[in-house]
């Protein structure tokens, strides 16, 4: 079981390398190569999750040398939650990348694909603040090369402002690690929540400074207001399928905060106990609401999709903001649904955008379409989903949201802001659908881009988990109730992660 944890970080971390060696057999044979690492991935996935739910958290101490002087790796529920999610997303933008001949435009896409998943698996399984900030920039060096792959100048624009922000904050990070650091000598995650439970009151105040500088880095990863600014442009600009990927990009910066400031400022921690959660839940509220005015300003789709993104990941910041069970719980079933959801809706617009011929993805009447009523009717199933309308996944997360809400002295806030941004959401979505697929143009030629049936099924795999959320409702919340019970019990990670001893013989 310890040697499965190392599993999903070692199979990509290969297969960048074998992919890179098998450049000169040619792109089929990547593409092939690329393929089989992913569905690899897949499958090693669900073993974990299940391992993870079945067993406490399991442990691999890297060159035998256990926490808290050596590199550890974590396996809990969380992390292999969101390592399965990961590779299902990588699954679905592989499959459009080489349907849609999207990797073929550049050199090293499948190289680039494999690092970054390297990197995302990484990030959830480290056990150590030092190894997070080196896995985020692995990932962010190859999201780098993978938003840039194809070329243009709005592509290149974006990048570099993606590059710049992203610089600052891991300058940033290493300011706020090495202030801990300096006071609680360690960085390994278990071990500083120790720390800090026995931390005296003249060094709280330096350790809260640089918990909070730690947040406002892992606020850019997650595009928190006022730091969301690089993630419309860089989404809308880049190719559908590294989009796509790039859903999950947003949920490593909520993950780090669930589990570096979880457990380092959790229960245990005296008198910093939580201390950050107001600042989640305010900056989450006014996220919601500026990411549902960009959802109605938007000038293309997108542009709107990646506004849309920006709404979930506000949502789930303030289901976080709520700390308790019930609202985490409530929290990793929206994760699920709007990450998966949304990787599906950039690979649709993308479909939609290649339809339209020289209009683009812009909201402007144009020709109509190929396969006008099945994109159409995808589009509504997606727009309904993601905006939170019933039956749909959306709906059921935000009302678990909702209701995990209702002993809170801010419900009245969380309530208005949910229900005003969803509508306003709701809106807008609608407004795009009738421009793209209603008020047409009939007499305009159709663009000879013919319908992608291999792209459409990357389409339809992703979107397919908002039926399935709904349909297996009951046992897909027991699981979350699992994992956020475990979340919630902060010593058992801590004690797993500083007893499991070195491996004899």
């Amino acid at each position: 079981m310890m040697n499965l944890t190392f599993y999903p970080v070692l199979l990509p971390l290969i297969g960048g390398v074998v992919l890179l060696l098998a450049h000169l057999g040619g792109l089929k044979l990547q593409r092939i190569l690329s393929f089989i690492l992913v569905s690899g991935l897949v499958f090693i996935s669900v073993l974990l999750l299940q391992t993870a739910l079945d067993f406490p958290p399991q442990v691999y101490a890297l060159g035998n040398w256990v926490a808290p002087y050596g590199i550890v790796l974590v396996l809990d529920s969380l992390s292999a939650l969101m390592v399965l999610i990961t590779s299902i997303l990588a699954m679905g933008a592989l499959w459009y990348a080489m349907s849609t001949g999207v990797d073929a435009k550049g050199s090293h896409f499948h190289v680039f694909f494999q690092l970054q998943l390297f990197g995302l698996n990484g990030a959830f399984l480290t056990g150590d603040v030092f190894n997070l900030f080196v896995f985020f920039e692995v990932l962010l060096l190859a999201s780098y090369s993978l938003m840039l792959h194809g070329g243009g100048r709005l592509r290149t624009k974006a990048g570099l402002q993606y590059v710049v922000i992203n610089l600052i904050g891991s300058t940033l990070f290493l300011f706020a690690v090495g202030a801990l650091y300096g006071i609680l000598g360690t960085l390994n995650i278990a071990d500083m929540a120790v720390k800090v439970a026995q931390l005296p009151e003249s060094e709280q105040a330096v350790v809260a400074s640089a918990g909070l500088l730690l947040l406002l880095v892992f606020g850019v990863k997650a595009a928190i207001f006022p730091l969301y600014l690089w993630l419309p442009q860089a989404y809308a600009n880049t190719s559908a399928p590294v989009a796509a990927l790039f859903a999950i990009m947003t949920k490593v910066g909520l993950y780090a905060i669930i589990r570096v400031h979880g457990t380092v400022f959790g229960e245990t921690a005296g008198d910093l106990a939580f201390y950050y959660i107001p600042w989640v839940l305010g900056f989450g509220l006014i996220t919601l609401l500026l990411a549902a005015l960009g959802v109605m300003a938007s000038r293309g789709l997108r542009e709107q999709v990646a506004y849309l993104v920006l709404a979930s990941v506000a949502t789930l910041l303030v289901g976080i903001g709520l700390n308790s069970q019930a609202a985490f719980s409530a929290t990793l079933y929206y994760l699920i649904h709007s990450t998966l959801l949304a990787g599906g809706f950039f690979l649709l617009a993308d479909m939609i955008a290649r339809g339209r011929g020289d209009f683009d993805d812009r909201f402007e009447s144009g020709p109509v379409m190929h396969r006008i009523v099945l994109l159409g009717g995808t589009f509504v199933f997606v727009g309904l989903a993601m905006t939170g309308m019933p039956p749909l996944s959306g709906f059921f997360g935000k009302v678990l949201i909702l209701v995990s809400a209702m002993n809170s002295i801010w419900f009245a806030w969380i309530l208005g802001v949910v229900l005003i941004s969803g509508l306003v959401m709701i809106i807008a979505v609608a407004r795009s659908g009738s421009l793209l697929f209603y008020n047409t143009q009939p007499h305009l030629p159709r663009s000879s881009a013919p319908f992608n049936r291999n792209a459409f099924m990357a389409v339809l795999l992703l979107l397919s988990v908002s039926p399935i959320l709904v349909i297996f409702a009951d046992p897909i919340t027991a699981v979350t109730d699992a994992i956020a019970l475990q979340i919630y019990q902060p010593m058992q990670y801590i004690e797993t992660v500083l007893n499991t001893p070195a491996v004899s013989g």
